[in-house]
């Protein structure tokens, strides 16, 4: 077969196939566009050309595993493998100042009263235990204690969900919200899991909160856990709040609708002074947020009958959507609760973690807080006494030591002494240095009869920049009680001062 045949062979294949591609449907646009793409982008076809032959590559690729390998290794490779491993500590060394404490650290033998008897033999007042009215001392509340343990037993032993409510878990609820003036209030078994366990009920991802710097650690784990969009005002500052609600509003003005929180204390754990209610209200109402309000140290200690912020600010406590104290405080029982609207305590009862997932509150603890809650609302004048004492104590300390003052307000019976800002800035003293000299002066007064304690809060590096620069200044904390007299008051608060007064005159 010579060239010419060839040739008159192939066209003739080439006219047969074109006559059959012709034939199938729609053939005419796909040719009028190759011709026409062709002509006007030649890149293009070699483009589409490319993709069309990788596609077919693909998928006539063989099938591969996605799974990992498995590495065979040798006795001899694991024991070596074991031998060069070291696990980390589960806890961490000590520091300097964690072994000095702990070396000196008292051991409280008995109960916890006003006068405590420690291992050593000796009896010192107690200014280091949150005992503000002496509960703990109260014969009536210790036999009513010993009759609900022989009835209930030592613990309901399941979640409240699941036969783990009691009735006396129903009557401290309706107590609390009766004392409050709120429709509803919800009771935990822990009081640090309960703000914790409240936050996330409420705010999930993509939820805006707008929380004061100097917050304690169960506020920011629970921010933590709800990772929401978080933003920070400086602490206390009501004007740095409604600029960070303006701002908050305007980036929210063309997202979707959001959940939007304010979150404060009342008592401020670290400072030790109190928020401004009626502002907080008033920037609530007037910027469309919700306010949660933590009374874990303001419930059972401010106001006529210990209702909190809201009774001595004479704020309603409807206005603020969700109040969460401690029982385990002022009040000497144990757990928490959350009081707010029926929706809001309704919510939490399958939502939040804390009350789900854990054990009911003892029933001797819950009588306990019922007990206590009525003793302030029948007999106010304990809370008259405290306050008395208080005032005794920050007449030794506050005004006449030069070298502290106390950061927290005349009502709050935790004092928080600090050293005074001229003293840290003459002597160049760091915060560690702070906790040194603290440390020692917490030493001296122990030494003297007094016990006392420092401030420990929790590391803060959780969340944003703008919240790490914010640390608490170190300080002694002195916890004032209604159970002793103003005598003992005045002598305790005179060790104190010279105590305070020795370390910092000591030679170095």
């Amino acid at each position: 077969m010579d060239i010419q045949e060839l040739q008159q062979s192939a066209l003739g294949l080439i006219n047969n196939a074109t006559t059959q591609f012709h034939k199938i449907p729609g053939s005419a646009i796909v040719l009028r566009y190759i011709k026409s793409s062709y002509q006007d982008d030649p890149v293009r076809s070699a483009i589409e050309l490319f993709l069309f032959l990788f596609a077919v590559r693909y998928l006539l690729a063989p099938k591969y595993s996605t799974q990992k390998q498995k590495v065979v290794l040798t006795e001899e490779e694991i024991d070596e493998l074991v031998e060069d491993w070291t696990p980390e500590p589960l806890v961490a060394t000590q520091t300097p100042l964690e072994a000095l404490e702990n070396e000196k650290r008292p051991i409280i033998v008995g109960p916890s009263g006003p006068k405590t008897k420690l291992s050593n033999g000796r009896t010192v007042t107690n200014l280091a235990s949150y005992n503000f009215h002496n509960f703990l001392g109260n014969e009536t509340l210790k036999d009513k204690a010993v009759n609900v343990l022989r009835t209930y037993g030592v613990g309901p032993c399941g979640p409240p969900g699941f036969y783990g409510t009691q009735d006396v878990h129903m009557k401290t609820e309706a107590d609390i919200a009766a004392h409050l003036g709120v429709p509803a209030c919800i009771v935990y078994a822990q009081a640090f899991s309960t703000i914790s366990s409240v936050i996330p009920a409420f705010s999930k991802r993509g939820d805006v909160i707008v929380v004061d710097k100097a917050v304690n650690y169960a506020i920011r784990k629970g921010i933590q856990i709800s990772r929401s969009t978080v933003r920070w005002f400086e602490h206390n500052d009501m004007q740095d709040l409604e600029n960070v609600l303006k701002r908050t509003v305007k980036e929210q003005a063309r997202k979707p609708l959001t959940r939007r929180f304010i979150i404060t204390e009342g008592l401020f754990e670290h400072t030790g002074d109190m928020a401004n209610l009626p502002k907080l209200v008033e920037l609530k109402l007037k910027y469309k947020f919700r306010l949660i309000l933590d009374e874990t140290w303001s419930y059972g200690v401010l106001g006529r009958t210990g209702r909190g912020l809201t009774e001595a600010q004479n704020v309603d406590a409807t206005e603020v959507d969700m109040i969460i104290g401690s029982l385990s405080g002022p009040l000497c029982a144990g757990g928490g609760f959350c009081a707010g609207s029926e929706e809001v305590v309704e919510h939490q009862r399958i939502s939040a973690a804390a009350y789900t997932f854990s054990a009911a509150l003892p029933a001797i603890l819950s009588t306990t807080a019922s007990e206590t809650v009525a003793i302030l609302q029948e007999n106010p004048e304990v809370l008259v006494q405290l306050r008395e004492n208080i005032k005794s104590m920050r007449a030794q300390l506050d005004p006449r030591s030069d070298w502290v003052r106390c950061t927290s307000v005349p009502e709050n019976p935790m004092m928080l002494l600090v050293l005074k800002p001229e003293v840290v800035e003459k002597r160049g003293l760091s915060s560690q240095d702070q906790d040194f000299l603290l440390q020692e002066a917490v030493d001296e007064c122990l030494s003297n009869g007094v016990l006392v304690t420092r401030l420990k809060a929790m590391p803060l590096a959780v969340g944003s920049e703008r919240e790490r620069g914010w640390q608490p200044q170190p300080a002694l904390k002195v916890c004032v009680t209604a159970g002793l007299s103003r005598k003992e008051i005045e002598k305790a608060g005179v060790v104190i001062r010279h105590a305070i007064t020795k370390v910092m005159t000591k030679k170095r």
